[in-house]
């Protein structure tokens, strides 16, 4: 239990140090180009859908969380927020790519496809589900220049003279999440550098920011309106499946319940969790699973980026898991019948 715990709070420190830098990048250079930036993203919506799924199939959670925060910005819609949830799966990628490139990059194809296509169909029918939360939190409030006046090397000295204790704190946290990824502590691999190159953006960035954008942007809007929740879900939501799956041998129960193998590889994909869906990797990598099985896990499962989604909107979540769950099964067994 004691592992559970630990490892839950390390993959939780992680994600926040993630979609916290990101939401702030986000923040900031739509700030710094006067809104600009947000407008370029905005623009058309089949760039939405083609920059999400990109995003999203890129191997690991990052993009995942990039459009995460978009969303919650207002800055892309719902459909191109489902595009890359379509396309993500996670952690698992990188298994892939190791243990049948060939196949995983068909694999990351289709998804990159479907999440255009079915991106493009989300956005058609949401009228039809109500308002959705993206439209509900807009990036922060542009400033007169001379209000939020950034890079004046004189500003910054006297900031950090008189260092406010929000930035303190910041500026703590994130060098803490630098020497603690440096020393092995969080992630591996390209993940760990990630962590280390984005932490030490965002203590550049707390560092030389103004005190009005570190009070109502940084601090107001993404830590107080966003980070505490995202912590909370994060934090509950993986202590409960770290929990089931040590007293629960799933890969024991696929194996013997093969008539199932559709709906569980769909069912496993709704754990917004990077690991478990290892198994269904692991057994396609050993002939065990067809590909269509692969596939239907593959839409369904998008590793950690839910949590974030999970914290700004139950509902919206909640409809992208059922959303592509029903994809996921339809289309799977469709593939299964021809063949793969």
């Amino acid at each position: 239990m004691l592992k559970v715990l630990t490892e839950t709070i390390r993959s939780t420190f992680t994600i926040a140090v993630f979609v916290f830098v990101m939401m702030l990048l986000v923040d900031y250079v739509n700030v710094l180009t006067r809104g600009s930036f947000s407008a370029v993203v905005k623009k058309g919506r089949f760039r939405q859908y083609v920059l999400a799924s990109f995003l999203g199939v890129m191997p690991g959670c990052l993009g995942g969380f990039v459009n995460v925060s978009f969303y919650a910005h207002g800055v892309i819609s719902f459909g191109a927020m489902f595009a890359s949830m379509v396309s993500d799966c996670g952690d698992e990628e990188f298994v892939m790519l190791a243990l049948f490139p060939g196949r995983a990059l068909l694999l990351f194809g289709i998804l990159f496809l479907m999440g255009i296509v079915f991106g493009w169909l989300a956005d058609a029918i949401a009228p039809l589900m109500g308002p959705r939360y993206g439209k509900g939190c807009k990036l922060g409030v542009l400033h007169d220049e001379d209000e939020c006046y950034f890079f004046d090397r004189a500003q910054i000295w006297r900031q950090l003279k008189g260092m406010r204790l929000e930035r303190g704190l910041l500026i703590i946290a994130l060098a803490g999440a630098i020497f603690a990824a440096a020393g092995g502590l969080l992630e591996t691999g390209w993940e760990r550098i990630a962590i280390t190159v984005l932490a030490a953006a965002g203590v550049a960035l707390v560092a030389t920011a103004p005190d009005h954008y570190l009070k109502a942007h940084i601090v107001a809007h993404i830590v107080r309106r966003h980070l505490i929740r995202i912590v909370l879900w994060t934090f509950l939501t993986l202590l409960v499946i770290g929990v089931a799956l040590k007293y629960w041998d799933f890969e024991s129960f696929v194996r013997e319940h093969k008539v199932l193998v559709f709906l569980l590889a769909g069912l496993m994909g709704l754990i917004p969790e990077s690991g478990p869906h290892l198994i269904f990797v692991s057994m396609f990598a050993k002939g065990v699973i067809p590909f269509s099985v692969l596939l239907t896990n593959s839409i369904v499962q998008d590793g950690h980026t839910l949590l974030p989604l999970l914290s700004c909107s139950v509902r919206d979540a909640l409809t992208v898991k059922g959303m592509k769950l029903i994809l996921a099964l339809a289309v799977g067994m469709v593939l299964h019948a021809l063949g793969w």
